[in-house]
């Protein structure tokens, strides 16, 4: 996890947000290897293993590894990278772009087109390792992310469900887009530009 995306971290659990108390234990440049995260306000604690920040379960107390979700094969053709950074519709650095489960793997690709941009990939799928670019995160409730502070999201496949899009929609800023690789998603507060090719397409309200 990059050093610097403490400040976007939330806790989980259902209570006010508050920034995160980081301890590290390995670092590699500006990237935390190990250590952990703390909540000021229900004092869990979230262990930091090769670079992934685990949020499962109840903390340390309850949870020592990640959560290992599948990830069935898209039914579509995915989409390449300058296609979604058409998609994302961003210009310029800075920021970070949220990737959903499977749609992790597009952040190699993005970074090449989209320099000085941070990515997030929220339950990557195996084989996805953390890079300068892209910070991993693990979380089976929700997105373990303070609200709108993503300039995008892309969501896989299997992370189309309605709560994981109402997730995806609180992280987002206004006016910011959202792309889901199920061009059946309608979720809420978010405005449809475009559909097709199995992609969804809105933009926060």
């Amino acid at each position: 996890m990059h050093i610097e995306l403490t400040e976007m971290l939330r806790c989980p659990e259902p209570h006010r947000e508050e920034f995160l108390v980081l301890s590290t234990g390995e670092m590699s440049g500006r990237m935390v290897r190990a250590g952990i995260v703390g909540c000021p306000v229900c004092q869990r604690e979230y262990e930091i293993v090769d670079g992934i920040v685990n949020f499962s379960g109840g903390g340390m107390r309850d949870a020592r590894r990640g959560p290992t979700p599948t990830h069935p094969p898209s039914p579509i053709p995915h989409p390449d990278a300058q296609t979604l950074q058409a998609l994302l519709d961003l210009s310029g650095p800075g920021g970070y772009v949220v990737l959903l489960g499977a749609a992790s793997r597009y952040a190699v690709g993005l970074a090449t087109l989209m320099g000085g941009i941070h990515f997030i990939g929220v339950n990557a799928p195996e084989g996805v390792e953390e890079l300068p670019v892209l910070s991993l995160l693990a979380c089976v409730r929700k997105i373990p992310l303070r609200d709108t502070m993503a300039r995008g999201v892309v969501a896989g496949n299997e992370s189309s469900s309605a709560p994981w899009l109402a997730e995806a929609r609180r992280v987002l800023l206004p006016g910011r887009r959202l792309v889901v690789e199920n061009e059946t998603a309608r979720p809420d507060g978010v405005t449809q530009l475009a559909t097709g090719q199995g992609l969804f397409v809105g933009e926060k309200k």
